[in-house]
């Protein structure tokens, strides 16, 4: 499912997240780390994959076309909980 986001909400998610957070995600989800940390504007591309997000510029930091929702649905999962 695809979903449109700017890139200072994905942050401001980001910096939400507990400590911890992004090992719990990839835990979850199978992933490496730096995968997860890209999904949300790392870009260690070296030690982790695309995250299947496609920036285009604009205010509040472009918008972020995410392909999956997955990392996104995790994350505010962990929010929930905390």
């Amino acid at each position: 499912m695809n979903k449109r986001i700017t890139f200072n909400e994905l942050r401001k998610i980001k910096d939400s997240l507990p400590d911890g957070s992004m090992s719990i995600i990839a835990d979850k989800l199978g992933l490496d780390e730096e995968t997860v940390r890209n999904y949300f504007g790392g870009t260690h591309y070296d030690y982790g994959s695309s995250a299947g997000i496609h920036i285009e510029q604009g205010p509040n930091g472009g918008i972020v076309e995410l392909d999956d929702t997955e990392i996104l649905e995790c994350a505010m999962s962990l929010l929930e909980e905390s």
